[in-house]
């Protein structure tokens, strides 16, 4: 390799082969991921005009860009700096700069490539996008996508146009307003990248190639174009308006909407979208949503700190073939964990193993998967998978003496260093514990349902507990894919804990004659995913019944809410509780007109946001940030409040 004299720079290296060819690596200093810092973009700037010097003069034909961190690309912005870019007096400034060197690479007169594997997010999209060619690995690992619409913002650095000329205003629009992550062949059928390979190691390669061959990157065909052409891309943008408003209200996200704005004023010339970014960036970076978002980002990336390094995990047993126990295993054996399933006969434990291949034909695709999946999952009724297991967790009936009676047979069957797991979402862990001769070990892994689709796992912390035990508790949590708050052992923990009185209070009023879709409605325009009522459906009207009597809160003789539990009416499950239920949807009535419905609804989540500082004061939870990311993720509190605590100290809540 030459080494050309180039710029210092403490983000990149930069060398140049006996074919002329330079090799461009990004390497954040310090940080398991690459990030596009303020200082990442001046030190490229001044390297770029280094290239423009050395193609000029014939010593360079062409820039190949990889990563030379095992995570991935680019994992985009640096976040941790957005609180300061998000001065009005820096931040046009600083887009337009990064704007006006993307163009610069895109002008280059030798073609630059980019080789991607792992994350390839947000401004390391956007990047990718300004150079000439993309290849990129085609396997689990490689997510590519803008996630920034879940940091209250869309692309700023011209990706919104780049992505429309490449992918075309539909599939770049979706990709940009849900902030979803696609695979490589996803994103290769999406014209966002060009060239597949199967492995890392055949990136410079590939890539190689592409320069000595001076490939160029393909725009988006006609057909795709003419979606934003002339009428139709107002017609377009009103559908996409149509279909964000069904998950998010503007005064809440003003994100996506400013984003369609956009695309309705410049989405058929994607040199004037990418320009019109910054206009609208702006005023966005600096608001209420985009500050709290950015709170609930850094609380979520704190959760990953919680678990012991180093920890491994390769088989799990699960005691208890029920909806959660079945899913909790299930979810397991997805994430690669090999699982035995127990219950008392095949009968109980068949259920579970048929959703569990529901859920792996859902999320894995392809049959070889699936197949590899169902070979991991394996029916034990007789538990002898507890004695090779390196976590045991048991989600068994909500019954003290029954899970006394479990874990006094694991602590002699299972190995020494297996963590002994409690999935209770109740009982005091140390009433559990007290009867084993270790009660050290026992800890508790609180899962929510569904288990696909909320992050949430609360790890019980009981006053017999060490710090490695809780430690590996989380790592777990982690290894599977999930987000875990370490909560000391009280009833109902934290999510039960705030929640039940809140749903609570909301059955009450109905009790009283208030209307349940009002009630369900104004909880909705405050900011919560669903309402309390719609949600004592959801939960199942029987388990609210239960954890409510073991919170201490009586549920009324004779009251509506007792004569559905006794008639078996229990919400979504039987298809009848508050609401009938049809294909999954609560069947609801008008909802009685009112004047400040988003008031109607500070007021119903009042007992949660109540609880949640009883919660913190009594060390629950270790401070404020925990407690609001706990309570987002486990209840779905407003994120563009910040969590329950943090809306009340910004009067909100």
């Amino acid at each position: 390799m030459i080494q050309p004299n180039m710029p210092e720079t403490t983000n990149w290296r930069f060398e140049i082969d006996v074919e002329r060819l330079g090799w461009l690596t990004i390497d954040t200093p310090n940080s398991p991921v690459n990030t596009l810092s303020r200082l990442a973009i001046e030190e490229l700037e001044t390297l770029v005009v280094r290239f423009e010097e050395l193609a000029k003069s014939g010593e360079l034909v062409g820039v190949i860009l990889l990563s030379g961190k095992d995570s991935g690309f680019i994992a985009g912005a640096d976040v941790s700096e957005f609180d300061a870019m998000s001065d009005f007096s820096v931040l046009p400034g600083a887009l337009q700069r990064t704007h006006a060197l993307f163009s610069r690479i895109e002008a280059l007169k030798v073609p630059m490539v980019a080789g991607i594997h792992g994350f390839c997010l947000g401004g390391g999209l956007e990047l990718a996008l300004a150079c000439h060619y993309r290849v990129a690995v085609n396997n689990d690992k490689t997510r590519i996508g803008f996630p920034e619409v879940n940091l209250g913002i869309f692309p700023g650095f011209g990706g919104t146009g780049r992505s429309i000329r490449q992918a075309g205003p539909v599939d770049a629009m979706q990709l940009m307003l849900t902030g979803r992550m696609i695979r490589a062949g996803a994103a290769r059928g999406f014209n966002l990248v060009d060239k597949l390979v199967r492995h890392r190691d055949m990136l410079r390669w590939e890539a190689r190639k592409a320069v000595l061959q001076k490939r160029e990157s393909s725009e988006a065909g006609f057909a795709k174009k003419v979606m934003a052409m002339g009428p139709l891309r107002g017609y377009i943008a009103n559908k996409m308006r149509e279909q964000v408003g069904k998950k998010a209200r503007k005064e809440h996200y003003p994100a996506p909407y400013a984003l369609i704005d956009l695309f309705e004023q410049h989405g058929d010339n994607w040199q004037a979208m990418s320009h019109g970014e910054i206009e609208r960036f702006v005023p966005l970076m600096g608001s209420d949503t985009a500050t709290n978002l950015r709170r609930v980002f850094f609380a979520s990336e704190a959760l990953k700190k919680q678990g012991i390094k180093g920890a491994k995990f390769a088989r799990v047993h699960v005691i208890g073939a029920g909806v959660m126990g079945g899913d909790i295993a299930a979810w397991c054996a997805l994430r690669g964990m090999s699982v035995t399933l127990q219950d008392l006969d095949m009968a109980r434990i068949q259920p579970a193993l048929d959703r569990g291949k529901k859920l792996f034909k859902k999320r894995l695709k392809k049959k070889r998967e699936v197949d590899a999946a169902m070979l991991r999952f394996e029916a034990d009724p007789e538990g002898k998978g507890a004695a090779r297991a390196d976590v045991i967790i048991e989600a068994v009936v909500e019954k003290l003496e029954v899970k006394q009676s479990i874990f006094g047979e694991l602590e002699f069957k299972a190995k020494p260093d297996a963590i002994l797991a409690t999935n209770t979402s109740s009982i005091e862990l140390e009433r559990i514990a007290e009867k084993l001769k270790q009660p050290e070990r026992l800890i508790g892994l609180h899962f929510f349902n569904p288990v696909a689709q909320l992050p949430l796992v609360e790890v019980i912390r009981s006053t017999f507990n060490t710090d490695d035990a809780i430690g590996r508790g989380a790592a777990f949590a982690l290894a599977i894919g999930k987000s875990p708050v370490v909560v000391k052992s009280a009833p109902g923990f934290l999510v039960n804990r705030v929640l039940m009185p809140y749903m609570l209070a909301a059955v009450e009023r109905v009790e009283k004659g208030e209307s349940k879709e009002l009630l369900d409605a104004a909880a909705v325009a405050f900011g919560m995913p669903m309402g309390p009522i719609e949600l004592m459906d959801t939960v199942g009207l029987d388990v609210g019944k239960s954890v409510a009597t073991e919170l201490g809160h009586a549920v009324p003789e004779g009251s509506n809410f007792d004569t559905l539990v006794k008639a078996g009416k229990l919400g979504r499950k039987t298809g009848e509780g508050f609401y009938k239920w049809e294909d999954g949807k609560a069947q609801k009535g008008d909802v009685p007109s009112h004047a400040d419905l988003a008031g109607l609804g500070r007021e119903l989540v009042k007992p949660l946001v109540d609880m949640t500082e009883v919660v913190v004061a009594e060390g629950d939870v270790a401070n404020d940030g925990l407690a609001d990311i706990g309570v987002i993720m486990g209840t779905g509190f407003a994120p563009f409040l910040g969590g329950p605590i943090k809306a009340r100290k910004d009067g909100k809540a």
